[in-house]
């Protein structure tokens, strides 16, 4: 989950974003996906490591300079005997978490959840969760393409999933020609992503 106050104003981080993006040859019409940019598939298959990991690192950079905060969440499939018991487990976890931090989300007029439903079991569970927790709140649909904060999750969620695989020595061969080393991954992107942490 990523977090931003609207009253704070990141336009000119967009506009800063969007144009170090052009001058590497990249269409801003188009949303960064992390994964498929890691992988070198479609749209990046014809994308070189290095203009690669220059895309990344334009939106992890972009993140960083960003008054935003973030929270993440880490479940494993293989610990749950079937869906259900994994989706009390996300519901019991995010609701802690709101409880938690109750009278931060209690400052704000409304609190706004921007989310492009694609996994219907966590569109259910954010509604129901939100519903119990918040007087106030709204969810808006949204397209990846259009919202960098959308862009700025996806980037978050690999990143946690690179820490836990750096952890295990798991990084694939696609990971490696991005970071080099779990070491550079840890120094250049997982410790400063800490820093943002809610």
């Amino acid at each position: 989950m990523v977090f931003h106050d609207q009253a704070i104003d990141i336009s000119n981080n967009i506009n800063i974003l969007n144009n170090s993006l052009k001058q590497i040859g990249y269409d801003n019409e188009q949303a960064i996906h992390t994964e498929p940019l890691i992988r070198r598939e479609k749209p990046y298959q014809y994308f070189q490591p290095n203009e690669r990991r220059a895309i990344f690192s334009k939106l992890y950079y972009f993140t960083l300079n960003c008054n935003i905060k973030y929270k993440s969440f880490v479940f494993h499939k293989c610990e749950y005997e079937n869906k259900f018991k994994l989706e009390a487990r996300i519901a019991k976890e995010l609701s802690q978490f709101i409880r938690d931090n109750l009278s931060v989300f209690q400052e704000y007029e409304k609190v706004i959840v921007y989310y492009d439903n694609g996994q219907h079991e966590l569109n259910r569970i954010l509604n129901t969760v939100l519903a119990t927790q918040l007087n106030n709140y709204d969810i808006r649909r949204v397209i990846p393409s259009d919202y960098r904060l959308f862009q700025v999750a996806d980037l978050i969620c690999t990143l946690e999933l690179l820490r836990i695989k750096t952890e295990r020595g798991q990084l694939s061969n696609s990971e490696e020609k991005i970071f080099h080393s779990k070491r550079e991954l840890k120094r250049d992107f997982l410790k400063g992503i800490q820093k943002k942490e809610f």
